[in-house]
């Protein structure tokens, strides 16, 4: 037992022991220092930041005064923003601006098709309809609201009162009331502003009445058209008219039925002029100033409210009127959603005329010219305004990150969050002043249709850059952020309790009891209770109502009042920080803007030191993206998005990708053709421009994929270079150099162009030779002994060769078949060429020299000692001149020597097509151990006894073997072939004028040797055109003709190369004798004469010499030994032998039967 008993404590230590190591691999995994960071494009997951908790309303308002203080509380609950109008104000923003806005979008101008705009329409009727339940349940809500307000302050002094309002003023309902008429300002300015929608409106209806007259055409009820005829109407009234607004302080508020008065009520119509004057008051006092925060919206606000007073009472505070006139020019223009912005003094002037007519119409004048100056001044200073954001901004984050970077220490808890909320504030305020500069400059730009200059285009752009960065550092820091913003909010609701325990005990303290005092104790019990607990947006509702009770009979100090008042303004903006910085930091409104993206793109490029940069630009234009899907114009949203990203990926990719390939790629080649001096790369003439920025750059994420810049511009080089590699084989080189060069210089991973089934030396292909045959002989030079052809001339730096190994390359990509084919090209070829051959000769010029010629030799020969006479056949090259030139200044003998070396390339090629597959061949088998001894693969797999498929196998390799073998041992005799074919048509009678051939041979030798020497000086030239050191071809063609013509006898009895010998060397021994004589004279001009004529005399010999060792070899090729008559006995005795060799095969046989 005590042996078990340790075997499992054993077993279950080692256990242990694993697990503490795994948990410690898990906790290392989820370590703090990793993952603190967030990345804005690839989070997977977002933390929301905003506080939660289950309790109704009504649970949260308990106090002891349960009768008075129940009932007035919840009642304003209720009226408030939290049941009714937040959600009013989400719905609106959400839903119905966006829809709006984005009506009529997605949509070239190219191709709307005719009945499209009427189909959006018949879309977009069912949206126009929930909106106008909307705007009729704002009505209603507006309503409702001033009636409870009219009941809570009433003059009538028998009606009954809910509490005591003298002294309380609920300024927040006030000002809520106002964002609910911004709500419907903002529907009429979008409608107003809505060209599209309107035309669509009009057609829609014309569209409609075509169906009235008609209805039987269309498939539709009478009776169902009229009740839409009468919807539309009331949505055009409601809705298309810009009278949302108007409709809604028109309404009639006072309601006998009810009993409640509202345009009579002296006591609601003073509270109402008091809280519209406090709310400008505090707007004035902030509005333009770097701790404005959300005073824009509050002005608007207070015009709303302004208007609605005076519809109402009809009675103007005029004072109130100028001065809500005078912040116009402090504030020209508001923007309220997206490129939707509005002008105040218009509004004011035309809402309400009364007060208008008392102005001045010159200071009307002035605050309309104040915009202009507005944009004036905002064009000069945009740069300086970036300056200094640009510092404000850096500096702030450096500050976030010093903060969030450091450990809460004990002793300095307090200080440190205080700190770390003033940071938090300060980045909301710096993001506000920034968005309120973009979209007020873009928009009054946009709205006054005035043009804007690329410095403050791209000033703007910056700023929106900053803006995203301000966003950016608040959400890498995500973690950070919401551990302190828990801990802050609970420090500002400590505060906010002390202060409002201090009045609490200041209240107790008093002895002297009244309905009023109770109402107040018990306010700020409440305000208590709502602060002891998570910061939701219904607490803080609850304790800035409770505070409208329970700030009256001083129970506050004025310096008590004022922090409290900043300490519950810190806490709504830590509360909803998150929400607050996306809110300040949305650049959706970038979407109708999106004409700077291309002038944005230009100045990246062109200062490509700070590109990462652009991944803010990218973050901005993904913000339009939530609210596009709430179109609903379209069959779906998803068109919308992708028309959006497809126009801003064109723009991306013609304003920076293709740019910035195309200059990549310039900038390689330029480096690479350094030798050639194509132009100034001197960067201090030029300029210098640093691309390798923008391949350090992350993927830049929009939409659903990841552009990466590097990657782009890697596959457009491996691209671009591998395709021109494919078109000319022979720079294959020059762009593996600019890969190098791409990888040293930028850091690009290029991929190396393996061209399929290919070598880098491959070189023309064979049936791209096959194909062109008369093309090839015409622009490549033969050499006999070294068996390359060498390109005559090339537009390249080099010339291409073929030799053996580039042909035997071609035999293994194609197969063996294409050399029979080949010879079958060269073969049709020869035909062509043939046919002229045979008429040069026929001409009557030359037969009748050749004959002459003929006859001469044979008249002279005994006196010549056998030998063709030199000087007979430079005359005869001369005389042909005489017939005749080309423009090029060609004689016909000199075309006749062309012919003749094309024919001979054309068997060079043929011989070359036989060694390379040889070649080929061999390579091939190369593996076989012993050519002579090959095993039978075949009979080994049936001896082991494997499968019909296995035996197969071994007969096709047996077979592929036996190919190789034969092909390798000898290859086909093509020369033979192609001498066989033409022979017999050559030597018959018909063609009686070719046996003239053999006597032009000499003067063609003189014509190919003058030829030869001059395509070798040039070699030394500076202009190589012409230039060549090789041209066997011509002594392959002769050799090739003579054979066919069987002329080698008539040919050798020349003895051409015989008298050529003995000419120059004759003439070398003259000048050698004229030197000796001339070197006792002394003429050094004169022996330098003969020193040029005998260093031309010796090239001449050797030129010749050449061309006779080149015409032998070449004569080996055609069997030279033989005559044809020859060839045609020696054919018969092999017959004969052959027959006489299966006679005795047979009896042997026969006999061996018998036995």
């Amino acid at each position: 037992r005590d042996t078990t008993n340790d075997f499992q404590l054993k077993n279950y230590s080692k256990f242990l022991e694993e697990y503490t190591s795994q948990l410690k691999g898990i906790e290392e995994a989820l370590d703090d220092s990793i993952g603190d960071v967030w990345d804005f494009t690839l989070d997977p997951i977002a933390l929301k930041l905003l506080p939660y908790e289950q309790s109704s309303l009504l649970e949260l308002i308990k106090t002891d005064n349960k009768v008075n203080k129940n009932k007035k509380i919840f009642f304003f609950s209720i009226a408030c923003p939290h049941s009714c109008l937040l959600y009013i104000f989400l719905i609106a923003e959400t839903k119905f601006y966006s829809g709006l806005l984005y009506y009529g979008e997605g949509v070239s101008d190219t191709s709307v098709v005719e009945g499209e705009s009427q189909i959006q329409m018949g879309r977009f009727i069912s949206f126009l309809q929930e909106l106008s339940c909307f705007v009729s349940r704002c009505y209603e809500v507006v309503v409702s609201i001033v009636h409870q307000l009219a009941a809570l302050y009433n003059s009538n002094k028998g009606a009954t009162k809910i509490i005591e309002s003298s002294g309380v003023h609920f300024q927040v309902m006030y000002e809520h009331l106002g964002e609910l008429l911004v709500v419907l300002l903002t529907l009429d300015e979008i409608m107003e502003n809505h060209g599209t929608l309107k035309d669509h409106w009009k057609m829609y209806k014309r569209l409609l009445k075509s169906v009235h007259h008609n209805p039987g055409k269309f498939s539709i009820p009478e009776e169902k058209l009229k009740p839409f005829e009468k919807l539309l109407l009331k949505l055009e009234g409601q809705l298309l008219d810009g009278m949302i607004l108007q409709a809604c302080v028109e309404q009639r508020f006072d309601d006998p039925g009810e009993g409640v008065a509202v345009a009579k009520n002296s006591a609601f119509a003073e509270e109402f002029a008091f809280n519209i004057r406090t709310i400008f008051a505090n707007v004035e006092s902030k509005i333009g100033e770097p701790s404005e925060i959300d005073q824009r919206d509050k002005y608007a606000g207070v015009c709303g409210l302004f208007v609605l007073h005076f519809h109402i009472f009809r009675s103007v505070d005029k004072k109130l009127y100028k001065a809500m006139l005078d912040i116009c020019k402090k504030v020209p223009a508001v923007t309220l959603i997206a490129n939707i912005i509005w002008f105040p003094d218009a509004f004011l002037t035309a809402k309400v005329p009364a007060a208008a007519k008392l102005m001045d119409k010159k200071s009307l004048q002035a605050i309309r010219a104040q915009r202009d100056a507005y944009l004036q001044q905002r064009a000069q200073t945009l740069t300086k305004d970036v300056q200094s954001y640009y510092v404000f901004v850096t500096s702030w984050m450096m500050k976030m990150e010093s903060i969030l970077s450091k450990e809460h220490k004990n002793d300095k808890l307090a200080e440190d969050l205080n700190s770390r909320c003033n940071v938090f504030v300060q980045g909301i305020l710096y993001a506000y002043s920034i968005s309120t500069i973009i979209k007020t400059t873009m928009n009054m730009y946009m709205s006054m249709q005035r043009p804007m200059t690329k410095t403050s285009v791209k000033a703007l752009c910056r700023l929106v850059e900053l803006l995203k960065a301000v966003e950016h550092t608040f959400h890498r820091r995500s973690m950070v952020v919401a551990d302190s913003v828990s801990h802050i909010t609970q420090q500002l609701q400590s505060q906010a309790l002390n202060a409002i325990g201090m009045a609490k005990k200041r209240v107790i303290s008093d002895k002297k009891y009244s309905e009023q005092r109770l109402d107040v104790l018990s306010s700020l019990v409440l305000a208590e209770n709502a602060l002891n607990g998570p910061s939701t947006k219904e607490r803080r509702l609850v304790v800035s109502l409770a505070l409208c009770v329970g700030t009256q009979l001083k129970t506050f100090k004025d310096e008590e009042l004022l922090p409290l008042q900043l300490v519950l303004k810190k806490l709504d903006l830590i509360s909803e920080l998150s929400e607050r910085v996306k809110l300040q930091c949305d650049c959706s409104f970038l979407y109708w803007h999106r004409a700077v993206f291309p002038i944005y793109l230009d100045d990246v490029y062109d200062n490509a030191v700070d590109a990462a940069r652009i991944h803010y630009m990218f973050s901005a234009l993904r913000d339009s993206v939530p609210t596009m899907l709430h179109a609903k114009h379209m069959e779906s949203c998803d068109q919308l998005l992708e028309s959006y990203d497809k126009e801003i990926m064109d723009v991306f990719n013609e304003h920076l990708l293709d740019k910035l390939c195309k200059e990549i790629e310039k900038d390689l080649r330029l480096s690479v053709h350094t030798h050639l001096k194509l132009d100034d790369r001197n960067p201090f003439k030029v300029g210098m421009k640093d691309l390798a920025h923008f391949f350090s750059l992350k993927p830049i994420r929009f939409f659903n994929r990841f552009i990466h810049i590097k990657a782009y511009v890697t596959h457009y080089l491996d691209k671009t270079f591998y395709n021109l590699t494919t078109v000319a084989l022979h720079d294959w080189a020059t762009y593996s150099e600019m890969r190098n060069l791409a990888t040293q210089r930028y850091g690009l991973t290029m991929t190396e162009a393996h061209l399929p089934s290919q070598t880098l030396e491959q070189g023309l292909d064979v049936l791209e030779i096959m194909r062109n045959i008369h093309v090839f002989v015409s622009r490549y030079l033969y050499n006999l002994n070294n068996q390359i052809f060498i390109e005559k001339a090339s537009n390249n730096k080099h010339l291409n060769t073929i030799n053996i190994r580039h042909i035997a390359n071609s035999i293994r990509t194609h197969g063996t078949g294409i050399m029979n084919t080949t010879v079958n090209f060269t073969y049709q070829f020869l035909r062509k060429k043939f046919y002229i051959f045979s008429q040069f000769m026929y001409d009557e010029h030359i037969k009748s020299r050749l004959i002459k010629d003929i006859r001469f030799f044979r008249e002279t020969k005994d006196q010549s000692d056998q030998k063709y006479p030199f000087e007979r056949a430079e005359k005869f090259n001369r005389g042909i001149r005489k017939l005749g030139i080309t423009p090029d200044g060609q004689s016909y003998l000199d075309q006749f020597r062309q012919l003749i070396s094309q024919i001979g390339n054309a068997m060079g090629y043929v011989r070359m097509i036989r060694s390379g597959g040889l070649h080929c061949c061999s390579s091939a088998i190369r593996f076989v151990p012993d050519l002579e001894d090959i095993v039978n693969f075949e009979e080994l797999v049936k001896e082991e006894g494997l499968s019909e498929d296995t035996q197969r196998a071994g007969s096709v390799l047996d077979s592929v073997l036996g190919d190789l073998t034969s092909n390798s041992a000898e290859g086909t005799e093509y020369f033979k072939m192609l001498v066989g074919v033409f022979a017999p048509e050559f030597r018959s009678a018909k063609n009686m004028h070719l046996r003239n051939f053999y006597m032009i041979v000499p003067p063609l030798t003189v014509n190919f040797v003058e030829h030869s020497i001059s395509c070798k000086e040039k070699l030394n030239k500076k202009n190589k055109n012409g230039a060549a050191f090789t041209d066997d071809g011509f002594a392959m063609g002769v050799a090739y003709i003579l054979k066919l013509l069987d002329q080698y006898l008539e040919f050798d009895s020349l003895h051409w190369f015989q008298a050529v010998r003995d000419k120059y060397k004759k003439e070398l021994n003259a000048v050698a004798k004229e030197q000796n004589v001339q070197s006792a004279g002394q003429d050094e001009k004169l022996l330098q004469t003969m020193n040029l004529t005998q260093k031309r005399l010796d090239i001449y010999l050797q030129e010749f010499e050449l061309l006779y060792f080149s015409l032998s070899s070449a004569r080996i090729f055609f069997r030279a030994d033989k005559t044809a008559a020859e060839e045609t006995q020696e054919k018969k005795d092999k017959e004969e032998a052959a027959k006489a060799e299966g006679a005795s095969d047979g009896s042997t046989s026969s006999e061996q039967a018998l036995k």
